[in-house]
């Protein structure tokens, strides 16, 4: 009988217990509650994202166009220069439009100059495509510097804000509106941090791709200027 009215009395103690509701927090809540502040900080780091992403993927495929290269393009040149027909080699050039064509057009330009001017000629070319093809890739090392920095800067904001609230209270302010006043302003930094991350990542992979193209181009040049040393 005692052990029923201990069990029964457990059960109606348990009934009586508040019943605690999971407080679920979406991304969308934490953008749109962290003030004025907070949401211009978002904001800013929404517009470089886009940024990033755009010249990342802009780069991206300018970079595989200009990777792309006939294996036989070499031969052919070779064989239009041994029969002396310049006119069909510069042709070939122009109709890959590449960085590597590029080169071989300008030193098949120099032809007849000494090897000296030529290859200073081809080096300046590959100057110049190296220019184009690293265009607006120095923006996304920017970014990746920048928006950590800039997450930084709206959560410090945040802060202040927060603790000026408390101490304008005399120390009585609620001390859930303070925490979740602290962690929407801690949003910032996560969305800067992934901005960065984004940028840093996609930042390195273009540079991957254009030393790639650099290599090839360097290789062509060797290989043009060994053909005009070939004995006729």
């Amino acid at each position: 009988m005692l052990n029923f009215l201990i069990q029964d009395g457990a059960e109606v103690a348990q009934d009586l217990e508040p019943i605690v509701e999971e407080k679920t927090l979406s991304i969308m809540d934490l953008l749109m509650t962290g003030g004025i502040a907070g949401q211009i900080i978002i904001a800013i780091l929404f517009v470089l994202l886009f940024v990033a992403v755009y010249i990342y993927f802009e780069r991206l495929f300018a970079i595989k166009a200009a990777s792309k290269m006939d294996s036989n393009f070499m031969n052919q040149i070779h064989d239009h220069v041994s029969k002396g027909n310049l006119q069909a080699a510069k042709m070939l050039c122009s109709q890959n439009n590449t960085p590597v064509s590029h080169l071989t057009e300008k030193g098949l330009s120099r032809i007849g100059s000494p090897l000296e001017d030529i290859n200073t000629a081809i080096e300046n070319a590959g100057r110049l495509e190296v220019y184009k093809l690293e265009k607006n890739v120095s923006v996304l090392a920017t970014i990746a510097g920048a928006a950590p920095m800039i997450g930084f800067l709206g959560t410090v904001i945040g802060m202040v804000l927060a603790f000026h609230e408390l101490a304008t209270s005399s120390g009585q302010a609620e001390m859930g509106g303070l925490a979740e006043g602290i962690y929407t302003a801690m949003t910032t930094t996560v969305a800067g941090l992934i901005v960065g991350i984004i940028a840093y990542m996609g930042y390195n992979h273009l540079v991957v791709k254009t030393d790639k193209v650099v290599h090839q181009m360097e290789a062509t040049a060797v290989d043009f200027l060994d053909m005009l040393n070939e004995p006729s």
